[in-house]
């Protein structure tokens, strides 16, 4: 049976007073189930608080709107209180407590994807709450909790009882956060819009890498990550990850076309992508994407820290490596035809213009 490979939106999981968390569903998106990955988006209101959690998964979390405070423990650490805004890519490894909070206007959405092959279930994450309706005090008995903490009755009744929220509460506007730290920012996030480009290609697009360089936190994970921005009417060169690596990617602004090249030469799909989709791309699987008038950007993942990619056309494609017999011999054509097709691309690299 064929897998589907379409573009899928998230569903709402819960949330309601504060914010809401959505998740993409393997059901849906079977390719999540096939590669073990996870993806979901938390959308935090005004003073909306994302409570206190820790996941069976290791993820990346990408800032996709707004701007507000993340609460980060990593195991046998001390919490990191880091602002965090639009564009901010945050390596979350496995056993990392994280709390999230915004009190702007305007809504923070963080969008998370990563590796579930340790997972309860491939395909989805499973959050597990320290507090809220839903939290650990819950599921003890009131002598566990007593001992566990040395408190008393009283004490226990208010900790369980008074947690009536599940998963995101919103917080009374009097209530104080703690200030992030601009220190603790420091190896903790990598700003993706501001940090140096790894390709830049005029009138075309440019890409900026996530690594063990740039945020060495993401060896933890496991996980590399990039964000490309298409020009109108520019075209990403055709290529696939050459290291056995899956790419999952959602569409973070604009619309364009996509085809994705399988096994025996076949175009197992071909569509229009949009902001909210997510697709992931089978291993060795050629994509390629042309971007509508007004452009097309994207974030993706990447099955390993360090990803490479091998690409079919421009400056750097790997058919400019090859032989002009071996072309010609392959292709079946004569010398001159294969002469005119190596003569083109020649400046480009990864990202092409729109023709002239």
């Amino acid at each position: 049976m064929e897998l589907d490979l379409s573009p899928k939106l998230a569903k709402k999981v819960y949330g309601d007073n504060g914010g809401s968390y959505h998740a993409w569903c393997p059901n849906e998106l079977p390719m999540l189930r096939e590669g073990n990955i996870g993806a979901a988006k938390l959308a935090l209101e005004k003073n909306g608080f994302a409570l206190p959690r820790y996941s069976d998964s290791s993820k990346v979390a990408y800032v996709l709107q707004g701007a507000g405070v993340a609460g980060i423990v990593l195991p046998e650490s001390e919490e990191k209180v880091i602002a965090i805004k639009k564009g901010d890519a945050i390596a979350l490894p496995f056993g990392v407590i994280t709390w999230w909070y915004n009190k702007e206007e305007t809504d923070l959405l963080v969008l998370f994807m990563g590796d579930t092959s340790k997972g309860h279930k491939a395909g989805q994450f499973t959050d597990f709450f320290l507090t809220g309706s839903n939290g650990i005090f819950t599921g003890f008995t009131t002598e566990f909790v007593k001992r566990a903490w040395d408190v008393d009755d009283d004490t226990v009744k208010a900790l369980v009882g008074k947690q009536t929220g599940q998963g995101i509460v919103k917080l009374d506007s009097n209530v104080k956060m703690p200030e992030p730290k601009p220190e603790h920012r420091k190896g903790m996030a990598l700003n993706c819009e501001e940090a140096p480009l790894d390709t830049d290609i005029k009138n075309a697009g440019n890409v900026v890498v996530l690594n063990t360089k740039n945020l060495p936190l993401v060896g933890e994970v496991g996980l590399g990550a990039d964000l490309v921005r298409l020009e109108g009417n520019a075209m990403c060169s055709p290529g696939f990850s050459c290291d056995s690596a899956l790419q999952v990617t959602y569409i973070v602004r604009g619309s364009g076309r996509l085809q994705v090249v399988g096994v025996d030469g076949k175009r197992v799909l071909e569509t229009v992508v949009k902001a909210g989709n997510l697709l992931i791309v089978p291993r060795f699987f050629v994509v390629s994407k042309i971007a509508d008038p007004d452009g097309l950007s994207w974030f993706s993942i990447i099955t390993t820290p360090n990803p490479v990619f091998t690409h079919l056309a421009g400056s750097i494609g790997a058919w400019k490596a090859l032989s002009p017999e071996v072309l010609q011999a392959a292709f079946n054509v004569p010398a001159e035809t294969e002469k005119l097709f190596r003569s083109k691309r020649t400046n480009d690299a990864i990202f092409f213009p729109p023709p002239k």
